[in-house]
């Protein structure tokens, strides 16, 4: 099937590890250029010399984008070196482990910055480029808004965030032809989830009982299948959807895991 992304211009934050270099890894086979933002240059030019290695292209912009003047600048960045932007992939975040005893007002807000308000301010910033180019939107979410997780209430408030915010941007942007919607994420296995794994006592213990929860093949998603899905929504192959919540996640979240 043919996405026509070709020579699409698509910002990924957090694009050089884990889940975002599997997002801009699958957009530049398909014939896009990812352009990668994240904070650390040395993680940003390995994933991009990585996709030139592979016969993409691909571009990066080095920013903190807990600082809302840098949310600003790589926009204008990535404009300066490609003219034109084409979709936007708001991904990059962690779950930091603020909590409602362990947490207190400067964590919590901190949190806010690194997993929520510079999604705004990316989308906020790039919406002129989109609206030329009836581009879209894609919000990487976590099933910590839903189901929650205990001892992180910045990072579920944040998701929760995410999820509003799809909803709301896909209302608002209607008239723009803008689609807006949000993959969210359970159990993806991911270097970052194998450092938590590797703290515990018995990893491999862990990783079994975890996987036997989820309904669809007793397996952690991938980063691929989340990537695939993404570009899928970048594609005007999606051309009708916006406003969703889509759960790339074995049927984790929805489905009884109870099921044998």
């Amino acid at each position: 099937m043919n996405l026509h992304l070709n020579g699409k211009i698509i910002l990924v934050t957090g694009g050089a590890k884990g889940i975002g270099a599997s997002i801009s890894r699958s957009l530049a086979a398909e014939g896009a250029v990812p352009v990668v933002i994240g904070r650390n240059e040395t993680d940003n030019q390995a994933a991009v010399r990585h996709i030139h290695t592979s016969g993409g292209e691909a571009g990066y912009v080095t920013a903190e984008l807990s600082d809302p003047l840098a949310c600003e600048q790589a926009v204008n960045q990535a404009l300066e070196q490609y003219g034109r932007i084409d979709g936007l992939v708001n991904n990059a975040g962690i779950n930091d482990g603020v909590g409602l005893a362990s947490g207190n007002y400067e964590k919590f807000v901190r949190s806010l910055h690194n997993n929520l308000i510079h999604y705004y301010l990316m989308a906020h910033y790039a919406l002129p480029e989109l609206i030329r180019t009836k581009g879209a939107i894609v919000n990487i979410g976590s099933k910590t808004a839903e189901t929650g997780q205990g001892n992180t209430s910045a990072y579920a408030a944040s998701n929760g965030g995410r999820n509003a915010l799809t909803r709301e941007w896909a209302v608002e942007l209607l008239p723009c032809g803008i689609r807006v919607n949000a993959v969210i994420v359970a159990e993806c296995f991911t270097p970052l989830y194998e450092k938590w794994l590797d703290t515990l006592d018995d990893p491999q213990a862990r990783r079994r009982a975890i996987e036997a929860n989820i309904p669809l093949e007793k397996r952690m998603t991938t980063s691929e299948e989340i990537a695939d899905m993404v570009v899928f929504l970048l594609s005007d192959r999606s051309s009708h959807t916006t406003g969703q919540l889509i759960h790339v996640d074995g049927g984790y979240v929805h489905l009884d895991r109870s099921l044998k």
